[in-house]
């Protein structure tokens, strides 16, 4: 793919309006950590909730959905819809109760709610687990699939691909560390309105390509299987859907969803989605967000 003039000014005004936006929220003088990690807790609920969306939309979304329905058809993205119990309960039980709390982040939770040396020392592990060794694989994979975007789309060779990933992270952590959490939230938002608007946009125009023939088309040219809602439980499958066996299902449903930990998705709540939750003005706010 050969980038015209229009292209790169495109991609220009979009980093530069990132970087902007990041700069803007973050002008005024952060005197505490509150105002530095929490926005000054004055989020309102709506920006709030989609930051929290936003994060979890990456460059590796689009290829790991991607995937996943390719392999199994819709059904196959219950292997991630799975959690939204959890998000519900954390919404329904815990996200007043995140913001009643008064906390500055999640690991200072622990010693909230424990006290003690063995609680300073499960703060220090979690924070070196998830700070240190979670989020660097989890940065990992987000990197690498930037990497297999830039390369697939523009040609790119894996060192200049790397090059320039290396850059967008060095403009990343520029506006971050200057802003803040109110910097992050609505750079969030904006990323999010592009990202969506250009999803919505490119699944129109691929439907509308001849080769597709329209949503009919697409229909008629793959197994009826690849579009069922549900996965296959038990044995008898067929090709195009997702098959679960009967003991797995049981342990997803009734045991893995409060379990399992996964970034953002805790059921109870944590990380980047308890600290939108602590940002809010109220907690009210937090609740709908």
């Amino acid at each position: 793919m050969i980038l015209s003039t229009i292209d790169i000014i495109v991609l220009v005004v979009l980093l530069l309006s990132t970087v902007l936006i990041g700069l803007y929220f973050g002008r005024s003088k952060k005197k505490t950590l509150s105002e530095y990690f929490l926005g000054g807790r004055s989020l309102p609920w709506y920006i709030a909730g989609i930051s929290m969306v936003a994060t979890t939309f990456a460059a590796d979304t689009p290829l790991a959905v991607t995937e996943l329905v390719g392999q199994y058809g819709i059904s196959g993205n219950w292997l991630w819809w799975n959690l939204l119990a959890g998000g519900m309960l954390t919404t329904v039980f815990f996200a007043r109760m995140w913001r009643r709390s008064g906390l500055t982040t999640e690991v200072e939770f622990i010693e909230f709610r424990y006290s003690g040396r063995p609680a300073a020392l499960l703060r220090g592990f979690k924070a070196v687990y998830l700070g240190g060794i979670m989020n660097v694989l989890i940065m990992g994979w987000v990197n690498v699939a930037m990497i297999t975007l830039l390369e697939g789309f523009f040609g790119m060779t894996h060192e200049s691909a790397f090059i320039w990933t290396g850059a967008a992270l060095l403009i990343v952590v520029f506006y971050v560390s200057f802003s803040g959490l109110k910097g992050v939230v609505y750079t969030d938002v904006f990323q999010f309105v592009l990202a969506m608007s250009g999803s919505i946009a490119l699944a129109y125009y691929v439907l509308k390509a001849p080769e597709v023939g329209g949503l009919a088309g697409l229909r008629a040219s793959l197994p009826e299987e690849t579009f069922s809602f549900l996965p296959s439980v038990g044995d008898g499958g067929s090709g195009g859907r997702y098959q679960i066996s009967l003991a797995s299902f049981l342990a997803f449903f009734g045991m893995v969803w409060w379990t399992s930990w996964y970034p953002g998705a805790e059921p109870g709540g944590g990380g980047y989605s308890a600290q939108r939750m602590l940002s809010t003005k109220d907690e009210r706010s937090s609740f709908l967000a």
